[in-house]
Formats: C-alpha cells, sequence, structure tokens
C-alpha cells in the first residue's frame, strides 16, 4: 500500500506546521486547524481537503 504525500511546497510547509501544533495542542480540533493553516498558508480548497484526509489518515495509522 502506498503512503499519501504532500506534493509542493505550500503543502509541505503546512503539514510541519500542524505537525509542531498538534505536538504543543494533542487535543486540537483537526478541522480548525486545517482550516488555519489553509489561510496562512494560502492553500486551495482541493489542498485543504487533501491536507484533512492527510491528517486524519496518519492519525489512523498512529495511534496515540
Amino acid at each position: 500500500m502506498s503512503t499519501l504525500q504532500p506534493q509542493g511546497d505550500k503543502l509541505k510547509k503546512a503539514v510541519r506546521w500542524i505537525s509542531e501544533k498538534r505536538k504543543q495542542m494533542p487535543d486540537i480540533n483537526l478541522v480548525k486547524l486545517v482550516d488555519d493553516v489553509g489561510f496562512q498558508f494560502d492553500l486551495s480548497p482541493k489542498d485543504s481537503q487533501f491536507l484533512l484526509r492527510f491528517v486524519k489518515n496518519n492519525d489512523d495509522q498512529n495511534p496515540a
């Protein structure tokens, strides 16, 4: 099975930003976090949807 990988610098930076925020605040709402990062990094709606799926998929593969 292949692993989803973000494409493009904006998405890669957004993934790193989300990772850092989740370390600081593990209980943060993912939808709000992705929404915030979408505005911060000027992501398209398609990129934001991908990012939400990516983060949720990562959670499913690495439960706490």
